[in-house]
């Protein structure tokens, strides 16, 4: 629940004004989906508790560097979180991780070069402190995924893939997701409840492969080693196919069932190097990022648990007082001009009803009023939107939210 709405007000206005112009000039940060990338882009906010977070440029004797930092304020002190990185974004803000006190949970990537993005999460208590730190994936999004009231945060594997079998990440077409949440000051992985969402990855795995592709890769040594006795054709065709038998054992083995991910393996891999590859597969995953965790949740997938209420962001109680005080927008990135069409441009504006959830993320987002079709592009971009989100006595609740969005130049 911030403490002045006007400092919420020009950050949504600046935010917006972004959102507006995109059509011909895109925001820098918005391009990269980060709130500050190279020294480009900045976020302001105040917790309830009178603690303020500036993202921006790092300055060097006053001038802004081409670096992010972070810093809070609060009653005349200052505490610098982190200075002179490449990439820095706030992924939650005033956000319950069911770790007692409100956060704000960073994505801090220091070099261009590293693979891997790390996750630091931050007491908006006076004073702000530290209280973990999570590395080894390529990004991190807190989320009520299926709005229950427990906050999810999505990541992947990205360090366990690093230098595995020879592949660049560049080959890859995702590394092996992991969802955790915290529960009882632990941190756990929680994938095995959200098996549906992994099932999905390997269906669209499975349709890009055939009965030869896979053929064609078991009568291979399944090493396919760079120096390897075969054209640069061959090669690249079966490093495709290797890249997502991977894909699918992984996906099977970090959702909780290792009892489908090895006679997948089997049937899908060179017999003769089935043995190393399990064994490599089990090493990677071991200095992975599930190795940080504090356990592994036992509760069955597809367990019902009781909705999170909704609240009405928009509609007044008690006079002219709101039950919740809104979303406030923190990063919102447009479709490309491109590929909105003329027909699109004609209306001057769209609004969009959105339900946003306690993390600040959008659950589902459609067209209201009498645009209830077309702009696909519009609502696709509003689904990877990013909120301050609701507060109802000071605490993150989830919310809906009709927002008006101008489509002209």
């Amino acid at each position: 629940m911030p403490k002045k709405r006007s400092r919420y007000t020009q950050r949504i206005v600046m935010t917006l004004l972004c959102l507006f112009f995109v059509m011909s000039k895109f925001c820098h940060a918005q391009v990269h989906d980060v709130l500050c990338s190279d020294g480009d882009g900045n976020f302001e906010a105040e917790f309830h508790t009178g603690v303020k977070l500036h993202v921006g440029a790092a300055r060097n004797r006053g001038l802004a560097t081409r670096t992010c930092e972070a810093t809070f304020t609060w009653n005349q002190q200052t505490l610098v979180v982190m200075t002179g990185v490449s990439q820095l974004d706030v992924d939650a803000f005033g956000v319950d991780l069911n770790l007692g006190v409100p956060v704000a949970a960073f994505q801090v990537k220091r070099t261009d070069r590293e693979c891997c993005t790390e996750y630091q999460i931050y007491s908006l208590e006076k004073p702000p402190r530290l209280l973990l730190s999570i590395a080894g994936g390529s990004f991190f999004s807190a989320a009520d995924t299926d709005l229950d009231g427990r906050i999810e945060i999505w990541t992947d594997d990205a360090a366990a893939t690093v230098g595995f079998e020879n592949l660049a990440m560049s080959e890859l077409d995702f590394a092996p997701p992991i969802v955790l949440r915290f529960a009882d000051g632990k941190l756990l992985d929680v994938s095995s409840e959200f098996q549906p969402s992994f099932d999905r990855k390997i269906a669209e795995v499975r349709k890009q492969l055939d009965s030869a592709d896979l053929r064609d890769f078991k009568s291979s040594d399944g090493k396919l080693s760079p120096l390897a006795q075969l054209s640069v054709d061959r090669l690249h065709h079966l490093r495709g196919v290797k890249v997502k038998v991977l894909e699918i054992v992984c996906s099977y083995l970090y959702s909780g069932r290792e009892q489908q991910a090895w006679p997948t393996l089997v049937d899908m891999w060179p017999p003769a190097d089935t043995d190393r590859i399990r064994a490599a597969i089990l090493s990677a995953r071991a200095r992975g990022l599930g190795s940080r965790v504090n356990g592994v949740s036992t509760v069955r997938p597809g367990s019902s648990r009781k909705h999170a209420t909704i609240f009405d962001s928009v509609s007044e109680s008690g006079g002219s007082k709101r039950e919740v005080v809104p979303p406030a927008p923190m990063l919102l990135r447009y479709p490309p001009p491109v590929e909105i069409s003329d027909q699109h441009l004609a209306d001057s504006e769209v609004l969009l009803d959105l339900v946003i959830d306690a993390a600040g993320k959008v659950r589902s987002a459609e067209l209201a009023g009498k645009a209830r079709s077309g702009n696909a592009d519009l609502i696709n971009a509003a689904l990877g939107w990013k909120f301050i989100p609701a507060f109802k006595a000071g605490r993150a609740v989830a919310s809906r939210l009709r927002l008006a969005v101008s489509l002209k130049r």
